[in-house]
């Protein structure tokens, strides 16, 4: 079983404890299920952040004595990491939840956890108590390092156990995971945000900002490339702020250590924040040999007066500012972005500065999303005159515009060469990577190419991706 990094120099209590109650489950299982093999079932929805969650919570459980399991029926644990970001998400774990309760008729002993944003919202873990009995465990964002802890109470005393304890803790260390992938990692950097934006519910369910130490990153990073992976990701809900709290690196430093480490790899990191996206830190990524030429900036939309209602912190202005620096330092530069239509009060004059403003920008990916209320938040109370059918035109009128820029962009890349890591099979059977620039690029080749760095000619492209052929 594999650690995050080389084990702290201090052992903290909570992870004595971790490991008190992991063999506590061991030992139960071995017995009481009489060495039966155990299975365990892991879903994920939402963000990369979830992701690496999931992989330390895999870890556990393998620690534990469960294997892994792609197929539900066979699982004796059901685990959803659940997301708060918008109402489909949440609605999806609903009906996922609610097609289990046939399983768990089939299989008393089948234990059913939910964990992840969602779980720290009082008002959903009360519909899942009231209404799906079902359900053996609910844990929240808070709390994962104590998974082993609640899981042994819920198997010892076969009674439904809730943990989803708001309050703030020190980063745990040393966690055991398990990766899902064999050549790119994720290494969270940071956990939470300060920035209220007030259609998010993220500072609430995630708590306010905290960074790992600049040491132990580095240490893991450094770990992760003795192993062979070639691309990692740095996650935070906002990198850019790394190091705030507690003190230590900035953001543009910790790149500039984690840039000079020997190996042949690729940095990346999401998400950013544009008020927290400074000079010093596009011109590191201008000055680095390995950190991607790509940067995800969310700008949400194009109207000041809009900007000021999501308390985004910054203007227009500001933020095309920081791109026309950014694309004058970065060679090859790609940006993607976020963008939310139909905030409440957003009318089509505010919809069509954001149309311009993408037109300005020429990103090479945009997320879109049609504005989803979100409980506990200030937009939530905010009037919403404008109704769904008129948010969904705007939508497809704003993705029109982003398609034309996408080919637009597709179209400059045909005849030039790019070197990227070779991830695998396509589902249409191709081999595909990323590029520094994170555009999907797929292409003919042998299966022995795989987790390795090749360089790509383009022949040409589509709104999803690129098509080339290897040099």
């Amino acid at each position: 079983m594999q650690f995050n990094d080389e084990m702290p120099s201090v052992r903290t209590e909570e992870i004595l404890q971790n490991e008190k109650h992991v063999a506590l489950v061991r030992d139960f299982l071995n017995v009481f299920y009489e060495n039966k093999q155990m299975k365990a079932f892991v879903h994920t929805y939402g963000c990369q952040q979830n992701n690496a969650d999931s992989e330390k919570i895999k870890g556990m459980l393998i620690n534990m004595g469960y294997t892994l399991t792609d197929d539900k029926s066979e699982a004796d644990i059901i685990l959803f990491n659940t997301c708060a970001v918008r109402e489909n998400a949440e609605n999806r774990v609903f009906g996922n939840v609610g097609l289990l309760k046939a399983l768990k008729e089939k299989n008393p002993r089948l234990i059913i956890a939910l964990c992840g944003c969602m779980m720290q919202q009082e008002h959903i873990v009360e519909r899942l108590k009231k209404s799906f009995s079902y359900v053996s465990l609910i844990f929240g964002t808070h709390v994962i390092h104590k998974f082993p802890e609640l899981l042994y109470k819920c198997l010892s005393t076969q009674k439904r156990v809730f943990d989803i304890n708001d309050e703030l803790h020190d980063i745990v260390e040393g966690m055991p995971l398990k990766r899902d992938g064999k050549y790119k990692a994720y290494i969270p950097i940071m956990y939470g945000c300060n920035n209220f934006c007030s259609y998010c519910i993220v500072p609430y369910v995630r708590g306010r900002e905290k960074s790992r130490s600049s040491a132990e990153i580095i240490r893991e990073f450094r770990s992760l490339v003795s192993e062979g992976y070639k691309d990692i990701m740095l996650l935070g809900q906002n990198v850019n702020s790394y190091g705030r709290e507690p003190a230590d690196l900035s953001f543009s430093k910790l790149l500039r250590e984690l840039d000079a480490i020997d190996g042949d790899f690729v940095i990346r990191f999401m998400t950013s924040h544009p008020k927290d996206c400074s000079r010093e830190l596009i011109d590191t990524i201008a000055q680095s040999k390995k950190v991607s030429r790509h940067l995800h900036l969310p700008f949400q939309s194009g109207s000041n007066r809009i900007l000021k209602e999501m308390n985004r912190g910054y203007s227009r202005e500001n933020y095309l500012e920081i791109i026309d620096y950014a694309k004058q330092k970065i060679d090859g530069l790609s940006l993607s972005t976020d963008v939310i239509v139909g905030f409440p009060g957003e009318n089509y004059e505010d919809f069509l500065d954001t149309v311009s403003l993408i037109k300005d920008v020429e990103f090479s990916t945009m997320f879109t999303f049609i504005f989803s209320k979100r409980s506990g938040t200030k937009a939530a109370d905010m009037p919403d005159p404008i109704p769904g059918e008129t948010k969904t035109k705007w939508f497809m009128e704003l993705l029109a515009e982003q398609e034309k820029i996408t080919l637009k962009n597709a179209e400059k890349q045909y005849g030039s060469s790019c070197r990227i890591l070779v991830e695998g099979r396509s589902e249409d059977g191709f081999l595909q990577g990323r590029n520094s620039q994170n555009i999907l690029v797929i292409f003919d080749g042998d299966d022995s190419l795989t987790g390795q760095f090749i360089n790509v000619r383009i022949t040409g492209g589509s709104i999803y991706k690129l098509t080339g052929e290897v040099i």
